[in-house]
């Protein structure tokens, strides 16, 4: 009788008491290294695989660190930056400490803020036009974009310099699930956003950012 290799598998899996019937077949079988030429016995081969198995635990467990390293990072840049913005008395000092933290405890290079429906200094940067097309799309994002810049005009937010980004984050500004403008980070490294990266903290940023601006636009209408 012809047996397939499949049909040798399935019956050991049927069977784990086999090997306890037949220990002496243990002694007598031999496989190939899979590092090399040899043959080796069914022990060894388990421990080798063991082996690669542990391998590749600490692999991900260093992975994980790294992680955790990262965000404790992050971490405590969001909570120097919640920190200034909850010094800020104005919404002047609120816009300073977003470009001051942004583009220097975060590095990115490219830092904007546009609004509208608040009151803020009509002929300030940041209450530069917007048109009702970015508008609608800045409304309709359920979590900051990030990705390639596309047919957006970077150089109206970011000036000349926004000719050489190349990667975009928009994160909303909202109040009370009002969109009242939105803040936009720029970078020439294709890769600083991405599509599919985490969200998270530009999230809290945003919450931060909406929070210290209603407060002050308020006081300074």
């Amino acid at each position: 009788m012809n047996l397939a290799a499949n049909d040798v598998a399935q019956y050991l899996k049927d069977h784990p008491d086999f090997f306890n019937q037949y220990a002496e077949l243990l002694a007598q079988l031999s496989i190939p290294d899979p590092h090399g030429g040899r043959a080796i016995s069914i022990t060894e081969r388990q421990i080798i695989g063991l082996r690669e198995q542990v391998k590749k635990l600490e692999g991900k467990l260093a992975e994980l660190l790294r992680f955790g390293e990262e965000n404790d990072v992050l971490s405590a840049k969001t909570h120097r930056l919640a920190v200034g913005l909850a010094r800020a008395g104005d919404a002047t000092s609120v816009l300073l400490a977003l470009y001051a933290h942004l583009g220097g405890g975060f590095a990115i290079p490219h830092v904007a803020v546009r609004l509208w429906d608040v009151p803020h200094d009509p002929a300030a940067l940041e209450s530069q036009p917007v048109s009702a097309a970015v508008k609608d799309y800045v409304q309709n994002l359920q979590h900051p974009y990030c990705g390639a810049v596309g047919g957006i005009d970077a150089a109206e937010w970011f000036g000349e310099d926004g000719q050489n980004v190349r990667s975009l984050a928009i994160v909303p500004l909202r109040d009370e699930g009002a969109t009242f403008g939105f803040l936009a980070l720029g970078s020439e490294e294709a890769e600083r956003f991405y599509p599919g990266m985490g969200t998270l903290y530009l999230e809290r940023i945003g919450e931060l950012a909406s929070a210290a601006l209603m407060r002050t636009c308020a006081i300074d209408g």
